[in-house]
C-alpha cells in the first residue's frame, strides 16, 4: 500500500536535507512524495546546491505551488502519512507555532497537526532566542517532533554528504522508514576480566 508523505522545504540554509530526503524517498516503491517548496527556499536551493527548483521538484511524485491554498494537502480530507520540514526555518516554525496559515507550507502543517498526524520540523538556526525555543515548546506541546540537524559522531563521518545522510536516515526512521543510511550504535563491549 501506498504511503503519502509530505515534504516541505523552506528557505532556512541546509536545503540539501530536503533534496536527500526526496533522492532517498523516490527509491521507495511504497512512498509517495507531495512537495511544497517556499520561495524563500527556491532561492536558497540555488545559493547552496547544484540542483535547480525544476530538478528538485522532479523528485517528487506531486509539487505543490507555494501559494495554492486551495491544494489537496489543505484539507484533512487528503489523508497522509505525515508531513516533514527539512530544513525548517524559524519564520516557517512561528508560523506552524501560532496557527498562521497563510500559505500552502504552513497550512499543510496545520492539517497535519489537527488531524494529529506525525509532523516533523527539521528547525535549522544558529543561535537560539527565547523567541525560538518558545516556538519549539509551542510546537512539541501540540505534537509535532523537532529534529534539528545535529551531527552524529559515533559513526565517524568522513563527509558533508556522511552527515546529511545520517539526519535523513534518522528522520525517515520516525516514519519507519528504513533508508540504510544510519549506521546504528550497537553499544559498548564489554571487557573480560
Amino acid at each position: 500500500m501506498t504511503r503519502r508523505l509530505v515534504i516541505g522545504i523552506s528557505g532556512a540554509t541546509g536545503a540539501i536535507y530536503g533534496i536527500r530526503l526526496l533522492e532517498v524517498l523516490r527509491e521507495a516503491p511504497d512512498v509517495e512524495t507531495h512537495l511544497v517548496i517556499s520561495k524563500a527556499a527556491e532561492r536558497t536551493i540555488g545559493w547552496e546546491t547544484c540542483c535547480t527548483v525544476e530538478q528538485v521538484a522532479q523528485l517528487a511524485t506531486v509539487r505543490y505551488s507555494f501559494h495554492d491554498i486551495g491544494a489537496a494537502l489543505s484539507s484533512g480530507s487528503f489523508q497522509t502519512a505525515g508531513m516533514i520540514i527539512a530544513p525548517c526555518s524559524v519564520k516557517t516554525l512561528a508560523a506552524i507555532a501560532h496557527g498562521l496559515s497563510d500559505n500552502l507550507l504552513t497550512r499543510a502543517a496545520d492539517v497535519t497537526l489537527k488531524e494529529q498526524r506525525r509532523l516533523v520540523l527539521a528547525v535549522r538556526e544558529a543561535p537560539l532566542t527565547l523567541a525560538h525555543i518558545r516556538n519549539m515548546t509551542a510546537c512539541a506541546e501540540m505534537g509535532a517532533i523537532l529534529v534539528p540537524p545535529v551531527p552524529a559522531f559515533y559513526n565517524h563521518p568522513k563527509s558533508v554528504d556522511d552527515i546529511v545522510n545520517h539526519t535523513v536516515g534518522r528522520i525517515l526512521d520516525l516514519f519507519s522508514i528504513d533508508s540504510g543510511l544510519v549506521r546504528r550504535w550497537e553499544g559498548t563491549h564489554a571487557q573480560g576480566g
